[in-house]
């Protein structure tokens, strides 16, 4: 597999089941090595764990969760804002701008368990995306959601790669996800 991702470019990488797709997206974030080949992301290996280079990238996955499940999504926010090191008030900011686009600040302090598949995926966008990462690993991250919620979700998306100039890899099997959100194919 070869391919480039431009800034502001979204890629939709999709394929059948079991092919490598959420493999890959591992791969690319540093989560997998690769037995053989190279990966370059923004010019560094990200095998390395520079720490540099992970605050710049984000894995979202619609099967996996970083959220508490019996805590509020606000208490992993707090976690991350320590993690990545962010300010109090460009944390307060960040976390004003996405919750008002998601329009889901009512939802930052209801336990997990509570929320609905769509809410819980909002609450994931907001925490992966606090530390305004310039690359956006997502797989499938809109599973099971309904339709209104998908479209908040793409326009959020779209918007915070326009602005931010942001780089994103889609795996989705949902054609509304590949035709509303991806510029190009692999």
């Amino acid at each position: 597999v070869s391919f480039n991702v431009n800034p502001g470019e979204i890629m939709g990488y999709i394929g059948m089941n079991g092919a490598g797709k959420t493999t890959t997206m591992k791969m690319l974030s540093g989560i997998l090595k690769p037995d053989s080949g190279k990966i370059k992301i923004l010019g560094d290996n990200p095998f390395k764990r520079d720490e540099n280079l992970l605050k710049k990238l984000t894995f979202i996955s619609g099967n996996k969760s970083q959220l508490w499940w019996d805590l509020p999504a606000y208490d992993t926010f707090v976690l991350n804002k320590k993690i990545y090191d962010i300010p109090d008030t460009t944390f307060n900011d960040r976390l004003d701008d996405i919750t008002r686009v998601l329009n889901s600040h009512g939802l930052m302090n209801k336990p997990v368990r509570k929320l609905s598949l769509g809410e819980k995926m909002k609450m994931e966008l907001t925490a992966s995306l606090l530390h305004k990462p310039d690359i956006l690993f997502l797989d499938e991250p809109t599973i099971g959601i309904d339709i209104l919620s998908k479209r908040e979700i793409h326009k959020f998306l779209k918007k915070y790669v326009d602005e931010n100039r942001a780089a994103m890899v889609l795996t989705s099997h949902d054609i509304d996800d590949i035709e509303n959100l991806c510029s190009k194919l692999v």
